[in-house]
Order: structure tokens, then sequence, then C-alpha cells
């Protein structure tokens, strides 16, 4: 195992100068995908956490109110689904009118402020993902080219050589196949999680949804 170890290491060592270049980028975009997916992941697990607590407050107090009134007076220290709820009612308690024209079109203004609410924080949500599957996609080709280019570099090597056999082909080629193999390791984590990570995404987003329609709905029943 330790020589295997050490023969890869020997390889990329000895790979040119523009393969090495290659095989460098490859790793500080894995590392980079890496934070992405642990930072990303933590903050989702916070959302989901915020959602449960949030619901769980709003099924069991009677008064919407009273909910408005404990939740904290500075917006931006408002988890998300504080701010959706707030967002609402303030729209919805914006005019002192009490005629059912009135309530009906608070009521809407509410509804299109928890969405537009809603649709800020799954933007946030969304955010560094698109990185991520710009990593996936074009790993495997900046591999690719790094490997392209050492079988390249290799076969023109050859030319001063008398007889070629595999124990001069092989080294070359197996330097210029680590570019892929680097390109691989970046970018089969990066796409399983990109998939992961944005159904997460969506799932959030469906439930923020179906918390709107339940205080719209609500809403309406004080109409």
């Amino acid at each position: 195992m330790e020589e295997s170890s050490l023969s890869i290491i020997s390889l990329i060592l000895s790979a040119g100068f523009v393969v090495q270049v290659v095989m460098a980028i490859l790793v500080l975009m894995s590392i980079y995908s890496w934070t992405v997916i642990m930072s990303k992941k933590k903050v989702l697990i916070d959302s989901k956490k915020d959602i449960k607590t949030f619901h769980h407050r709003f099924e069991s107090e009677a008064e919407l109110s009273v909910l408005y009134e404990a939740l904290p007076a500075i917006v931006d220290d408002r988890t998300a689904m504080e701010d959706i709820f707030g967002s609402g009612y303030k729209e919805f308690n914006h005019s002192k009118s009490t005629s059912n024209q009135a309530l009906i079109m608070n009521s809407e203004r509410a509804y299109r402020s928890m969405n537009t609410t809603a649709n800020n924080e799954i933007d946030r949500l969304d955010g560094s993902l698109s990185v991520l599957a710009m990593i996936a996609s074009s790993s495997p080709y900046i591999g690719l080219f790094g490997t392209v280019w050492g079988i390249m570099h290799s076969f023109i090597g050859l030319a001063s050589v008398k007889q070629a056999t595999i124990a001069v082909v092989a080294p070359g080629i197996a330097e210029a196949l680590i570019a892929t193999a680097f390109g691989l390791f970046a970018a089969i984590p990066a796409t399983i999680a990109y998939n992961r990570l944005v159904s997460q995404v969506e799932e959030i987003g469906s439930k923020y949804t179906a918390f709107i329609e339940e205080l719209f709905v609500s809403f309406q029943r004080q109409q």
C-alpha cells in the first residue's frame, strides 16, 4: 500500500508543469466544493430545525397577535419562519379598517409579502450551489485537458527515442491519466452533493409554501 502511494506521489511530482497546474487547480476546486457542501449542509439543517420549531409555536399559540409580539423587534435577528410570519402579519394589520373589503385586500397583501420573503430565503439557501454545479460539470473536462496535454507531450518525447517500449511510454501516460483522476475526484462528490442539496432546498421551499397557505387561511378566517 505504501509503495503504491509513493508511486502515485512520484508520478505527480514528475508530471509536466501544465499537468501539475491542472492538478493544483482541481485540488483547490475540490477543497472549495467541500467547504460549500459542509457550510450549506449546516445552513439547511438550521432551516429545517427553524421550520419545525416555529410551526410548533404557531400551532400551540391561539392568538396570532401574541405570537407576533414575541418576535424579535429587529428584523435581521429573526429566523426565516419568523420573518415570513412577521411580514405577513404586519401587512394583514396594515390597515385599521375592519370592513370586509379592507380585510380581503390586507390578506392578499400579506400573502404576496410572505411569498416574497420566502423566495428571498430560498435564494439565500440556493447561494453557492451554482458554483458547486460548475465544479461538478467542469472538473472532468479540466482533468481531461491535463491528460490530453500530458499524453501529447509524452508522444512528442517518443520522437527522440529509437525504440518505443511499454517501459518508456507507460510513465508518461500514467502521469497524464492522474489529471483525469483528480478531475473525477473533484467532480463526483460535487455532483452527488449538488443534487442532494438542491432537493433539500426544494423540500424547504415546499414547507415554506405550505406554512404560507396555512397562515393565509388563518387570516381569511378573521375576515
